[in-house]
């Protein structure tokens, strides 16, 4: 999975220590690669499909569908096929044109964009949404929503076009708009966020199979929530685009129309459309760190779990990572060495300059910094489980006390956000290419004994 494993094993400074962080960052991924999550979490026994706690009589249904989009989709839907077989009438998936499509042979993969959706994104959208509309009482539509599911399948609410869409939410980006007040205005401008999809389908038996790239798992902000109830209004999301100064006509005439009831409001816990409704989380981040902690306990080391939920700016969230390090290592607390200590969620960057990074680039300078020139026994392994750390091709890094020769050099390239540029140069960035799953930060820091 790593492509360069033998390179990153051979400039490290304890090549025991970083061959146990990049093993476990391969454990943690594969054990949320979608199809195997699929596999564990959705069984066939006779006519019964079995999801999480929630078991299915296949003799109710004329048809099954799977319908969704995102990373993970065809992950997800090559499961469903492998566990259905025949029984799986069909269905579409929106997905990134990196994706893995090979073995699907019911569902149809429409080739979407992402990060920035494509027309391809509104065509994988329009079907998915025209599938649904035609489901009925007897239909059972098996609903694929993963991280990047936003982007594959786009679905201009009314008269918005595309270009509404994605100027509207790079416009929040830019402000620092986080995941909830941008959901707030996707979700209104959209004909299949928010729940829509869910009203779309009734009176379908509709099931959400969840691959979550958000912290605490909320199927309301996984892929923008097509089969979820929405919290917010369209009073909310006029209230987002005046907080931050943002005002695209089209999309503010829209939500304003929105708000004098014009258009539905987007569906809430209490509406009916979700009486047949049941939204399952496959894998999420906690699915990669309890396969990291079992990979670090079975090579003898004393694993610690501090969060799946770390967020926050990447170099600050660093400096706890660093202190919890420096205090296993001077007193043995909160876990004696030797031991892994891991954490995922995901941070971000505030953006200062035009270099190449991303939050775990950023992370993984940070402690080579602070670590560098000593020789404490410790190696990090900090990734994006997608196989892509923000704007960068690589997934994230492999840092070590060695790792930094520069101080000066290494500070600059944080400051010009370029840690990857700086990291490259190193040869310390981790490659795996596009893993076909998305469960956001994995970070392993490798604690030895001192001396």
């Amino acid at each position: 999975m790593i492509r360069n494993r033998d390179a990153l094993l051979d400039g490290a400074q304890a090549p025991a220590l970083a061959e146990l962080a990049l093993d476990c960052v391969e454990a943690g991924i594969r054990a949320a690669d979608p199809e195997r999550a699929t596999r564990e979490r959705v069984r066939l026994e006779g006519g019964q499909l079995t999801v999480g706690g929630d078991t299915y009589d296949l003799a109710e249904y004329d048809r099954i569908l799977v319908l969704g989009g995102g990373k993970a989709a065809a992950g997800v839907a090559r499961g469903l096929e492998a566990t259905l077989g025949d029984r799986l009438s069909g269905g579409v998936v929106g997905v990134p044109s990196d994706a893995d499509t090979s073995g699907l042979d019911r569902a149809e993969a429409v080739t979407a964009g992402h990060p920035t959706p494509t027309e391809g994104s509104v065509t994988a959208g329009q079907r998915v949404l025209a599938a649904a509309r035609d489901a009925d009482a007897r239909t059972l539509v098996l609903t694929v929503v993963t991280g990047g599911g936003s982007a594959c399948l786009a679905a201009p609410a009314g008269d918005l076009a595309l270009a509404d869409l994605r100027d509207v939410t790079e416009a929040l980006l830019a402000a620092g708009a986080d995941i909830d007040e941008t959901n707030a205005v996707r979700k209104h401008l959209s004909a299949l966020k928010g729940g829509h999809l869910a009203r779309v389908a009734a009176p379908a038996t509709v099931v959400g199979l969840l691959v979550s790239d958000v912290v605490g798992d909320d199927p309301a902000v996984v892929g923008s929530g097509p089969t979820a109830p929405d919290r917010t209004t369209y009073g909310d999301a006029l209230d987002v685009l005046y907080r931050y100064a943002i005002d695209p006509p089209a999309v503010r005439a829209h939500l304003e129309a929105g708000a004098r009831g014009d258009h539905p409001e987007t569906p809430d816990a209490e509406d009916g459309a979700f009486d047949r409704v049941t939204n399952h989380v496959l894998a999420g981040a906690r699915t990669a760190l309890d396969a990291a902690r079992d990979r670090a306990a079975a090579a003898g080391y004393d694993p610690l779990v501090l969060s799946s939920r770390v967020r926050g700016e990447a170099q600050e969230a660093a400096l706890t990572g660093v202190a919890v390090a420096e205090e296993a290592l001077a007193t043995g607390d909160p876990v004696d060495p030797p031991a892994v200590v891991l954490s995922g969620g995901e941070t971000t960057v505030t953006v200062r300059g035009d270099g190449t990074g991303g939050p775990n680039g950023e992370y993984a300078l940070r402690v080579a910094l602070e670590f560098g020139g000593t020789d404490a026994p410790v190696a990090l392994a900090c990734v994006d489980t997608d196989g892509r750390d923000g704007s960068a091709e690589a997934a994230g890094a492999l840092v070590d006390p060695g790792t930094i020769e520069d101080p000066a050099a290494a500070r600059d390239a944080l400051a010009r956000s370029d840690s990857h540029g700086h990291l490259g140069d190193r040869g310390a960035l981790v490659r795996t290419g596009a893993t076909g799953t998305n469960v956001n930060d994995l970070r392993v820091l490798v604690v030895g004994r001192d001396g």
